[in-house]
């Protein structure tokens, strides 16, 4: 039997405002720095990659920031989102803790993802670009964004990561059903492409070379911005919505989490469900945060927190965070959300701060735990949100282990209908797990020169 407990909020109830995490965090993060200079970036070069609006956004220490009313009413096509308790999970792992997840699957687009693609199309409408242009590994985030982009009347580019784009024909469909440009990375319609190609060319791609793509051709057009999906602090800001409806639904039920569990490539779906119970943390509440992430490319876990570049070519800003190194290359694996080289800096701090843990998953494991919950619950979760499953399972076990009652809340980040192939390939036997190529791991470092005392 299907044993969900649904709990709903109503449409009006959706979050007016963005929460800040910023003026929260026990200490600022560090400074972007100019790739040319190793200096602070100036606004001016941040206005020349992002819409000035979010460029502001980046650095505001406002702890709560308006949502635009025409991005909230495009969020009432599926927002608020339901919160479930997993009766059925809790049951076959008999444990003592209570499971819930807050189901992001119900977008249009699938994911999460789409909470900040909004903002962005409206932002860059509302400045008058002409273009956005963006990466994405497994499709998710580019389906999003076209789709934003679509309803916002503007056009958008996306490189996608070439081990997604052969694999997962069926996201960059969706994008160009949308009336978009996808195109693979990397590709030969740049010269970091081409030059890649030169030099390998069964390159499987990775997001920090569609990054260096997208990065390419918006300074190459006037009128094309740079839209991303993770990283930035405005992205995450974005995505608050989850865990500030999150937080109003087990208020309502009268539950306090003690772990919030999340997958993590580079942290918007993270960000976006814990931040807002950062504060409560830091104020004495006992919540432990866990990133769940894959053994392929192990950021957080294995990583070191140093400046790096967000691209593979050095073309963008240096940030300090969790990375692998920007030359890092991780295996082709299912779940290609997570294939990126570095932590978002806001989350990368968290950790630095204690603030969250976490644990990497092999890819087997993973898609055990995602076939498991649909068979129980008869939803099919996209690789990525399987990590979150595997992690909140692995701790209901623990709770059992210690006979601890516990309250369990994990982030479904999106729905896996797309995902088929890789489901196949698991039910097939055929699925094996994939380790982070040693030679790229060592290629990661050394780190970029910094100037003294950054």
């Amino acid at each position: 039997m299907n044993s969900l407990e649904r709990h709903d909020l109503p449409v009006a109830r959706i979050p007016k405002r963005w929460y800040n995490v910023l003026p929260d965090l026990p200490r600022a993060p560090d400074d972007f720095l100019d790739p040319g200079t190793g200096e602070p970036v100036r606004t001016e070069f941040m206005e020349r990659l992002l819409p000035k609006a979010l460029v502001a956004q980046e650095t505001s220490m406002e702890r709560w920031i308006a949502i635009p009313e025409e991005v909230r009413a495009a969020y009432r096509l599926w927002r608020p989102t339901p919160l479930y308790r997993a009766h059925a999970l809790e049951r076959h792992l008999d444990t003592p803790a209570e499971i819930y997840f807050k189901y992001e699957g119900a977008s249009p687009s699938g994911s999460h993802k789409l909470n900040s693609a909004l903002a962005q199309a409206y932002y860059a409408k509302l400045e008058g670009c002409d273009r956005l242009v963006t990466d994405t590994g497994a499709g998710q985030w580019g389906s999003a964004l076209s789709m934003a982009c679509s309803l916002f009347g503007i056009k958008a580019l996306v490189y996608m990561v070439r081990a997604s784009f052969e694999t997962k024909p069926y996201r960059r469909h969706f994008m160009e059903t949308f009336g978009q440009e996808v195109l693979p990375s990397p590709g030969p319609h740049t010269e970091f492409g081409r030059n890649l190609l030169k030099e390998h060319p069964d390159h499987p791609g990775s997001e920090a070379t569609a990054v260096s793509e997208a990065l390419e051709t918006v300074r190459q057009n006037a009128g094309d911005r740079f839209s991303m999906g993770a990283f930035a602090g405005h992205v995450l800001l974005h995505q608050t919505v989850v865990g500030l409806e999150t937080r109003e639904q087990l208020e309502e039920l009268g539950k306090q989490p003690d772990f919030l569990v999340a997958s993590v490539g580079c942290g918007s779906n993270m960000g976006g469900f814990a931040f807002p119970f950062v504060g409560d943390k830091l104020a004495g509440a006992d919540i432990s945060i866990l990133a769940a992430e894959p053994a392929a490319c192990p950021t957080l876990t294995s990583g070191t927190y140093r400046y790096d570049f967000a691209d593979a070519s050095g073309l963008g800003p240096m940030a300090r965070t969790y990375t692998l190194g920007h030359e890092f290359v991780p295996p082709p694996i299912h779940s290609g959300g997570l294939r990126y080289h570095g932590a978002a800096p806001l989350v990368g701090l968290a950790r630095h701060e204690g603030i969250l843990d976490s644990r990497a998953y092999a890819q087997k494991a993973v898609f055990e735990a995602g076939a498991l919950f649909a068979r129980l619950h008869g939803l099919l979760p996209a690789p990525e949100t399987a990590h979150a499953i595997r992690a909140a399972m692995d701790l209901a076990v623990e709770c059992r282990e210690r006979r601890r009652r516990a309250v369990i809340v994990f982030c479904y980040s999106g729905h896996g209908l797309l995902d088929l192939g890789a489901y196949g390939s698991y039910t097939a036997g055929e699925m094996a797990d994939a380790e982070p190529y040693e030679t790229t791991l060592a290629a990661g470092g050394p780190a970029p020169a910094v100037p003294a005392g950054r």
